[in-house]
């Protein structure tokens, strides 16, 4: 299967190398790094790395998603049959991208949520307000649209043209649980796999801030409810 990895990155200048430098490079065939509108050499740094930068100046997590899915369709040799979606801090174990579409690859699943949950965290890697943030959206979904999940993490892979059908549209925050909570509504075949997790080098835009803790769980819940009418 061809696979590319798309990046999200905002002012990630010191931790891409190090994202970029564990991807097995065996495995993927184009990697797209969206610089998000970073005040630092993010663009340049992935670049100067061999990624595809795609500038894209509305901020948000989402927005940075649909631009790089946009350059994948648009731009040769076209879409992959497998994008996986990475975080640029390093807080990810870039290297276990194998284990991680390895479901998809024998037929399995459509879609695969790497589970922070179900793997390895190192001390402090996940705080107090993500893990119960986590739970809780996981018990809403499960609730609501039968959705059985342990983790909303970003490390994640999923067949294209599933990706295509899910009609993604979320700008920021609520772009994880929108994609797992329509995979669910569609009936796409999930599975979780365990995945590590570390501290993320620099400083989270959203659990490193109050503003970012109260918006990302407010706009993740009030997803969650939206796509449970109709």
């Amino acid at each position: 299967m061809r696979i590319a990895v798309l990046i999200p990155a905002l002012n990630e200048e010191e931790a891409l190398p190090r994202v970029l430098g564990d991807l097995p490079s065996e495995r993927v065939e184009r990697v797209v790094v969206v610089d998000n509108d970073s005040a630092d050499g993010t663009a340049r740094v992935a670049e100067a790395l061999g990624a595809e930068v795609v500038p894209e100046p509305r901020r948000g997590y989402g927005s940075a998603c649909l631009a790089g899915m946009a350059h994948l369709a648009e731009t040769d040799p076209g879409p992959p049959d497998v994008l996986v979606f990475l975080d640029a801090d390093y807080s990810d174990h870039p290297d276990e991208l194998p284990a991680l579409v390895a479901p998809i690859e024998r037929g399995e699943a459509d879609l695969v949520i790497g589970s922070r949950a179900l793997g390895e965290a190192e001390p402090g890697a996940l705080n107090p307000p993500q893990r119960f943030g986590n739970a809780l959206a996981c018990a809403l979904m499960r609730g609501l649209h039968g959705a059985r999940h342990t983790d909303l993490g970003p490390f994640r892979a999923v067949r294209w043209e599933s990706l295509m059908a899910l009609e993604m549209a979320d700008t920021n925050y609520g772009w994880t649980v929108e994609m797992q909570v329509k995979a669910a509504k569609r009936g796409l075949r999930v599975a979780e796999v365990p995945v590590s997790y570390r501290n993320r080098i620099g400083t989270s835009k959203i659990s490193g801030t109050v503003r970012g803790v109260v918006g990302a769980g407010t706009k993740i819940i009030w997803t969650i409810f939206r796509h449970s009418r109709g």
